[in-house]
């Protein structure tokens, strides 16, 4: 089952299309996702929140 919401320091959209099989379902076999093949060529276009930081 998918997380409900992205854990800090990740892509939404990344996080979404790894842990969601409902997304890929309608891909034929050897089908890429569009927004997958993007990401990996462009990269993550959103500005990803750093973990907060707790070492002091």
């Amino acid at each position: 089952m998918a997380a409900t919401q992205t854990p800090p320091g990740q892509c939404p959209q990344c996080w979404e299309h790894g842990h969601n099989p409902r997304i890929h379902r309608r891909l034929r076999p050897g089908e890429d996702c569009k927004p997958c093949v993007d990401h990996l060529v462009n990269g993550c276009p959103y500005l990803v929140p750093k973990k907060e930081s707790r070492w002091w």
